[in-house]
């Protein structure tokens, strides 16, 4: 049945002719699996349907957030998200990479559940080749949390999530891209820019210390 395998999604030539029908399932309101730069994530358009179809698929509680993928900085504005000025020179020195940025805004584009306790919009711009590539070509973000059950570690592989949702890949409401085995690596660094000073609210991979010769006035994580 079509959707019951991975989709190829290593080589530059799997990536594009695995574009078109994954941009259509998109459109379908239904989940998509993807490598990232960490690890394998489940991703939606943008839409409320979307998000909801989601939840659902990973039992999520309410009050805890997906963050955004993006393509281009440009699709910031188009979502009308506020990107301070501070956030405008961490994301020209360390996007695309392992960098997420917290920022208000979209009431009017962005669904509630993608909004954080205090109602920000967490972001990302992946330096994952593939996915790039993928969401050039897509011209819009998607939604992004890790694909895998409560308290079982993130997935690293298509056949991790392959074997915990093997019913919604045969029912065609997931679509797994096999970007190949990860190899393990840090978290993002995740920077609260919704206030007047940037604040790092999860260490990750990029250190407090190098943000600071971008931002000096960065808070936290000392």
């Amino acid at each position: 049945m079509a959707g019951a395998r991975p989709v190829p999604f290593w080589s530059p030539a799997e990536v594009d002719g695995s574009i078109r029908d994954t941009i259509e399932h998109l459109a379908a309101h239904r989940v998509l699996a993807y490598p990232t730069e960490t690890v394998y994530g489940f991703g939606t358009a943008v839409d409320h349907e979307s998000v909801e179809a989601l939840v659902q698929l990973k039992s999520r509680p309410p009050g805890k957030p997906f963050l955004l993928l993006i393509g281009d900085p440009a699709q910031i504005a188009r979502l009308d998200l506020h990107l301070p000025a501070y956030g405008a020179h961490l994301a020209a020195r360390f996007w695309p990479g392992p960098l997420t940025l917290v920022l208000r805004g979209g009431e009017q584009r962005v669904p509630a559940r993608l909004r954080g306790p205090e109602g920000g919009v967490a972001v990302r711009w992946t330096p994952h080749e593939g996915l790039q590539r993928l969401l050039a070509a897509y011209g819009e973000p998607i939604t992004s949390t890790s694909a895998n059950r409560p308290g079982v570690p993130p997935a690293m592989s298509a056949s991790e999530v392959s074997a915990q949702w093997p019913d919604a890949m045969h029912r065609g409401v997931l679509r797994v891209l096999d970007g190949g085995r990860l190899a393990p690596s840090a978290a993002s660094t995740v920077v609260d820019c919704t206030g007047r000073r940037p604040r790092v609210i999860r260490p990750g991979a990029i250190p407090a210390a190098t943000l600071r010769t971008c931002v000096a006035d960065l808070i936290g994580d000392t």
